[in-house]
C-alpha cells in the first residue's frame, strides 16, 4: 500500500514536470511571443554570452550582412564579420570584456517589422567599468528580430 501511494505521488510529479516542460517549450504565456519580447530575449542572451566571454555567441543578434552597420566611438564599421573582427579587438579577452549588465530604456514599435531599442550598457571590470548608450535598429529578418544598425557610445 505504501508503495504504491508513493509511486502514484512519484508519477504525479512527472505529469506536472511534463506539463512545465511543454508549457516552456510552446512558448509559455502569450507576452514571449510578443516582438517586445523576443527581442529583450535575445538582448538577454546577448548579455549572458558576453558574461561567459563567448563574442560569437554575443553576435547572435545581429544581422549576419554586408550591410550590418556598427556606429562607435571610432567611426562606422560595415558587414558582420568586421563588427565581430571589432568587437575581438576592442575587448581581447574576458578581462576586457568584464560583465555587462543592459539598463533597457525605451523599446519602440516603428513598423510591422522595425523596433528601435535605446538603453544602457554597464560593464563591470577589475580594470575599471565602462558605461555608456546604445540605440539599436530591429528588423524581422527570415522570422528572427535581428539588429541591423547598432550606435553605441
Amino acid at each position: 500500500m505504501y508503495f504504491s501511494l508513493r509511486l502514484m505521488v512519484m508519477l504525479k510529479k512527472c505529469q506536472l514536470f511534463i506539463v512545465f516542460c511543454a508549457w516552456f517549450l510552446l512558448g509559455g504565456c502569450s507576452s514571449s511571443n510578443s516582438p517586445e519580447q523576443k527581442i529583450l530575449d535575445r538582448l538577454q542572451l546577448q548579455s549572458e554570452c558576453w558574461n561567459s566571454g563567448d563574442l560569437e555567441c554575443f553576435m547572435v543578434g545581429y544581422w549576419q550582412s554586408d550591410s550590418l552597420m556598427f556606429i562607435g566611438k571610432s567611426g562606422v564599421v560595415y558587414g558582420y564579420e568586421n563588427t565581430l573582427k571589432r568587437y575581438e579587438r576592442t575587448y581581447p579577452d574576458k578581462a576586457t570584456m568584464g560583465q555587462l549588465n543592459f539598463d533597457i530604456q525605451h523599446v519602440n514599435k516603428i513598423s510591422e517589422d522595425s523596433y528601435f531599442v535605446v538603453g544602457k550598457y554597464h560593464l563591470t571590470r577589475e580594470i575599471g567599468d565602462a558605461e555608456g548608450y546604445f540605440s539599436l535598429l530591429w528588423r524581422l529578418i527570415d522570422g528572427e528580430w535581428t539588429i541591423v544598425a547598432d550606435h553605441s557610445s
